[in-house]
């Protein structure tokens, strides 16, 4: 196992929540620290306050991946008088680095949302709310007969050519390819100054737009080519779709009382909040984790039943109501699934890249409300 610094992490993060796929303005990414320190824990939590950082202390974790960041707003100082400069000043003197993951998370496959809907049952889910679209791009690559293999296998290990339940999926046509290498080219075939003439084939493949930096790796890392010939080219075949929250169906018939009930139960609130008659029946459900009152219209018009979202106002609970959709409302701080569920995936990653770091979900609960 090879020992990791933090810019190993934040890749392992960025293979499936990458920062691409945050909301406009979220500030996420590095909060605090530095990146090239070795890393040997990494602490997860929803919110980084004074007693998780004492608890990444006593553990032994200098790397915090957070889902709320520590700096929200820009900071015009740092005062140490303030709760928010004293818990910056304990992460520097203690070199511990903090890193924020939070609209990229709610997003990403397997994120927050993800895990709220898998932790209440939900089948067949799609995104609630689209943010972005993963659209295709096509590569269509010149290479010499004798390497063709060697680049398909390439590419293909890098993520082209995966078409729905297809994988591998490439095309290749023949032909002859001319060049002439130049005064300063140190040519695989061929002389310098003389035009040279060599069987080559076109292998074509598609790829979704967010792999085209890796793809292109594999391409020239495997073509013997000083110089690869390539080409790529815009498709209008609809691609990934990502986004806030989820809808899926039940497993089975419920009504809203019951569901309320198994709501509380799977994300481990002592109350929550709901509108609607108890008895109505509930076959499909909408979650989006966080604040998301402002969606409610869109998950009655994708057909839910209920919504399950947390921070829900008066006003909005009363339009909701009005409108014929339920609303639980189990708070915000539910998205602390995020601290196993993170911790989980990017212990996997790690294992399988050879990176020796221990993952540590947060064991600090970061609610502020009580309830009596």
């Amino acid at each position: 196992m090879k020992q990791a610094n933090g810019h190993q992490v934040v890749q392992l993060l960025e293979q499936f929540s990458p920062k691409s796929l945050a909301m406009e303005g979220d500030p996420i990414g590095l909060q605090t620290g530095a990146l090239n320190q070795k890393v040997s824990k990494v602490m997860t939590t929803l919110d980084v306050t004074n007693e998780v950082v004492e608890e990444a202390i006593e553990k032994g974790a200098n790397f915090i991946i957070a889902h709320h960041p520590l700096i929200f707003r820009p900071l015009k100082s740092i005062n140490l008088e303030t709760n928010a400069g004293q818990i910056i000043e304990k992460c520097i003197k203690n070199d511990i680095t903090v890193y924020a993951a939070h609209t990229n998370l709610d997003v990403a496959r397997g994120g927050v949302n993800d895990m709220l809907a898998k932790a209440l049952g939900l089948k067949d889910t799609k995104v609630l709310v689209q943010t972005y679209e993963d659209t295709y791009k096509k590569l269509i690559a010149f290479v010499p007969e004798s390497h063709a293999s060697e680049v398909r296998e390439a590419i293909t290990a890098a993520g082209a050519g995966d078409i729905g339940d297809y994988s591998a999926c490439t095309f290749t046509t023949t032909g002859t390819g001319r060049f002439l290498p130049g005064d300063q080219a140190e040519p695989f075939i061929g002389e310098k100054g003389k035009v040279e003439e060599v069987n080559e084939v076109k292998v074509e493949s598609i790829y979704l737009a967010s792999l085209e930096k890796q793809v292109l790796k594999a391409l020239k890392s495997s073509h013997p080519y000083e110089e690869p010939a390539y080409d790529l080219f815009e498709e209008s075949i609809p691609g990934d779709s990502y986004g806030l929250g989820r809808i899926g169906k039940l497993n089975e018939q419920t009504t809203l009382g019951e569901f309320s009930e198994y709501v509380k139960k799977q994300l481990n609130v002592p109350a929550l909040r709901v509108t609607g008659n108890p008895d109505k029946k509930i076959k499909k459900a909408a979650v989006l984790g966080g604040m998301g009152s402002k969606y409610y219209q869109t998950a009655k018009f994708a057909g839910a039943d209920v919504y399950i979202t947390g921070d829900v106002d008066f006003h909005t609970a009363q339009d909701a109501e009005a409108a014929g959709i339920s609303i639980i409302d189990p708070g915000h701080h539910v998205e602390e699934i995020m601290k196993s569920g993170l911790a989980c995936e990017l212990r996997l990653r790690a294992e399988a890249d050879g990176l020796n770091i221990e993952f540590l979900p947060s064991e600090q609960s970061t609610e502020p409300f009580r309830f009596i």
